[in-house]
């Protein structure tokens, strides 16, 4: 009894390093994501949205696999304007599910990113749990640094949404999918159990394993546009 005991309590540290490793693969993953998107300016997000958006989410390599029955799952980061002061907040974690029904055979692996427009956009994604395109107005963002969300359904969204495949950029309507905060993830990255609401509230310090995606958020948000 007491060797098995031993063995679990060695077990323990290890199962915490690898969820701590997997998250920090997660975040760098997160911060390539972003940086090779706004790399190509006249293909990506425009900086305009960028500078408006009070949250991001991004979804690094989110899976879609398909046969018959579709659906879809991720996970990634959110953060929010600093309230406290300029910058972004600390990253929450959040997951996102989706099913689709559909004669299709194959699977792929998408990023996503959504920039999160309004405040009421915000307080959704801030729950618990909603369901895209239900409780949350989602639409298609559009790609370049000229373009601009001036159609009419882009001027009303809350949220505005992108998925990169093979290499293609674009946006896209989500509708269906759910987004939820994910506490265990917060409390592999943080030490314990957190609210998405209590992260991005400014008052929680930036892990070290995110300080490389905050601080690419921070530069190409207020950087200076020709």
């Amino acid at each position: 009894m007491k060797m098995i005991l031993f063995a679990a309590l060695a077990i323990v540290p290890m199962l915490a390093k690898d969820k701590g490793e997997e998250s920090a693969k997660r975040l760098n993953e997160s911060a390539t994501v972003f940086t090779e998107i706004m790399a190509t300016p006249d293909k990506g997000i425009p900086d305009e949205l960028l500078e408006k958006a009070h949250c991001i989410v991004i979804v690094p390599s989110m899976k879609t696999a398909a046969f018959v029955v579709g659906g879809k799952y991720g996970k990634g980061y959110m953060s929010c304007r600093n309230p406290r002061g300029a910058g972004w907040s600390a990253p929450g974690t959040v997951r996102i599910e989706g099913g689709s029904v559909g004669f299709q055979i194959g699977g792929s692996e998408t990023d996503l990113v959504m920039l999160v427009m309004n405040a009421g956009g915000k307080n959704k994604l801030l729950q618990s749990k909603f369901t895209l395109g239900g409780e949350g107005s989602v639409a298609a963002g559009p790609v370049g640094r000229t373009a601009t969300a001036q159609t009419d359904a882009q001027m009303h969204a809350e949220i505005l949404s992108w998925s990169r495949s093979q290499g293609l950029f674009a946006g896209i309507a989500l509708t269906g999918a759910t987004l939820r905060q994910d506490l265990d993830d917060n409390a592999d990255l943080y030490g314990k159990k957190m609210e998405n609401s209590q992260i991005v509230s400014g008052s929680v310090h930036t892990p070290k394993s995110a300080t490389h995606l905050i601080g690419l958020l921070n530069r190409y948000s207020f950087r200076e546009t020709k």
